[in-house]
């Protein structure tokens, strides 16, 4: 018999509210991958004594579960916000930097001075002396995966709205990321308005809007 895998747990959180770090705060990233649209954070602030049932990282939940506990995990948080790096933002500053710039919005948006931030992955992109990076976080800790539904759907809704602009590129299904239908839209009418155009896919499209700039440059027109 198929085993249930087990759901993300308050025990990292318990530990440092044990040592009197009262803010833990959970971050999640969605959007890294995408070829459109912005790159979203998450960032929430569990309380210690409500639970909400069903709470897992996003991409092991259906588009239509994650609608569906949204408002209730934005409920039940102490405090929740979502910061985004927008798809210019993404080509001019490159994505290590859209991402710590989309977190600190993210963490700018509590309105809380964090105790502690606890990171899905290997890399802190947050910063400040404060973090923890956990890889697989948003199956383990119970914070990062209630950020990782609230990043999920609020960029989900972005790439929806923008899909009624870009209907050939189906937005409202594929929120942005690769996929056959996505480049072939790309290749028969060229990058939306929305697109990071300065992204390696666009060296196999005929339309290239950009030239991809080398190191130390910045994108420029042709």
């Amino acid at each position: 018999m198929a085993t249930r895998r087990p759901g993300p747990t308050l025990r990292i959180e318990k530990e440092l509210w044990s040592e009197g770090r009262e803010v833990v705060v959970g971050v999640d990233e969605v959007g890294r991958g995408a070829w459109a649209g912005p790159l979203t954070v998450g960032a929430v602030v569990l309380p210690a004594d409500r639970r909400v049932y069903g709470v897992r990282d996003s991409k092991q939940l259906t588009e239509a579960r994650r609608e569906q506990l949204f408002d209730r995990v934005a409920d039940w948080c102490v405090a929740w916000a979502v910061g985004h790096a927008s798809h210019e933002e993404c080509d001019d500053l490159g994505m290590s930097a859209a991402q710590r710039l989309a977190a600190r919005r993210a963490l700018d948006g509590l309105d809380l001075e964090p105790d502690a931030v606890l990171v899905d992955g290997s890399w802190d992109f947050v910063g400040g002396g404060r973090t923890r990076t956990l890889v697989k976080g948003d199956a383990r800790c119970l914070s990062i995966a209630a950020a990782s539904i609230l990043a999920k759907v609020g960029r989900d809704r972005i790439m929806r709205g923008w899909s009624e602009s870009f209907p050939a590129y189906d937005f409202d299904r594929n929120k942005g990321y690769p996929c056959p239908r996505h480049k072939l839209a790309l290749k028969g009418y060229g990058p939306s308005a929305v697109h990071r155009r300065t992204w390696a896919f666009m060296d196999s499209t005929p339309w290239p809007a950009l030239r991809r700039p080398g190191p130390g440059e910045q994108a420029t027109l042709f």
